[in-house]
């Protein structure tokens, strides 16, 4: 793992996720830019002192060293947004596959290179876009995919949230800090940190891809550097529209991510506080719930195959980052393996992590010039 440490909100979240399918085992750490740091936290983890490491850098090179039935088999990126491309180019130059909190980089051209790095090694690069891993979000897709919308029509999907609300990054709030903070977060910070999101979800779903948009972009709290609020207009590749909000200054919200999609034949809903639940709605016809179960025989295979518990039992956003942690290990042996049929190697791919800044910069340069329709 590259970040983390001990007083990181995300580390410790990808840590419980990584270890709950038993698949995959902590072997090493640069937790921290700050190399005590690093070291009290790999001493906490109760990691091996030879394998904590006081630099990323000193960590992959060292790896790679390492007889390959002992060294690291993939790296962990859970830092800030522009400590993202440097130690995922780092690595893959070395050998090791990636999976990296989204946003994919600091820039466009950063994700670009990290592409092209990845087409080059071959190597598996996975991106924690971890609302696509709940069940009922694979129900959903796979009820679009069968046909069972129809021709899709129209897509609302909305993140609001409210912690953003005061100007707390000044109070030296650290989450807020870094990411209120060019320097750290690059051109954006609501639409880069829970706009693509939305972006990644909307697309995920539908199957579709964004082909326009025009956003409207704001700083609310006054003094803010970055973003706190967008509304965007979409329009999608098969002629859908579509509204896009993420929001961190809806006071009193929390993460309610939430994306209402409409077809020709039937509409469906999904609200991400609400996860085992998958909503269809049809004209002169009674609203059904569908459940997340993994004995619920009516669901899709892929849906049941996201499910680790019997109906009835919540699961939520751990068992769904979980489920990319355990897809892409799968990903690692299937490619040792050399096996490349296999209904869970399924995670957001190097590829959403472009098509995302690619989002975010466009976003960003369409509410710089008063909300002009841009192409994606």
């Amino acid at each position: 793992m590259i970040g983390g440490s001990l007083d990181a909100f995300i580390g410790s979240v990808h840590r419980m996720a990584a270890a709950l399918d038993g698949t995959i085992e902590l072997v090493c750490g640069a937790f921290s830019s700050n190399a005590a740091r690093s070291i009290q936290t790999g001493e906490a983890l109760h990691l091996p002192k030879e394998r904590i490491y006081a630099s990323y850098e000193e960590m992959i090179v060292q790896e790679a060293q390492l007889p390959a039935d002992v060294r690291m088999q993939f790296v962990s990126i859970v830092t800030p947004n522009h400590l993202h491309a440097q130690p995922a180019l780092l690595a893959l130059k070395h050998g090791f596959h990636v999976l990296c909190e989204k946003p994919l980089a600091f820039s466009v051209a950063e994700a670009e290179q990290l592409g092209i790095q990845v087409k080059e090694t071959g190597l598996l690069f996975g991106l924690t876009h971890t609302y696509t891993a709940y069940p009922m979000v694979k129900e959903a897709r796979d009820l679009i995919a069968k046909g069972k919308l129809g021709t899709i029509r129209k897509i609302i999907v909305e993140y609001p949230q409210g912690w953003l609300s005061a100007p707390i990054e000044s109070d030296g709030q650290k989450q807020a800090g870094w990411r209120t903070d060019p320097a750290q977060a690059g051109l954006s910070c609501c639409v880069g940190d829970i706009g693509t999101h939305a972006e990644n979800i909307a697309e995920y779903i539908t199957g579709l891809k964004i082909t326009e948009l025009s956003a409207d972009v704001s700083s609310v709290v006054a003094g803010r550097k970055l973003d706190d609020d967008a509304n965007i207009l979409l329009r999608f590749d098969n002629g859908a529209k579509g509204v896009l909000i993420a929001s961190q200054i809806a006071n009193g919200e929390e993460n309610e991510l939430k994306i209402r999609v409409y077809g020709e034949h039937a509409g469906l809903e999904w609200l991400q506080s609400e996860p085992n639940t998958l909503i269809v709605k049809q004209n002169d016809q009674p609203t059904q719930l569908r459940r997340a179960g993994a004995n619920h025989s009516y669901l899709s295979e892929h849906a049941r195959l996201h499910c680790r518990i019997p109906a009835g039992h919540p699961e939520g956003y751990i068992e769904a980052m979980a489920n990319i942690y355990r897809n892409f290990s799968k990903a690692v042996h299937s490619f040792e393996d050399q096996i490349t049929h296999n209904p869970l190697l399924d995670y957001p791919t190097i590829e959403d992590g472009i098509r995302g800044m690619k989002f975010i910069e466009t976003v960003i340069i369409s509410g710089k010039e008063n909300a002009t329709w841009k192409q994606l």
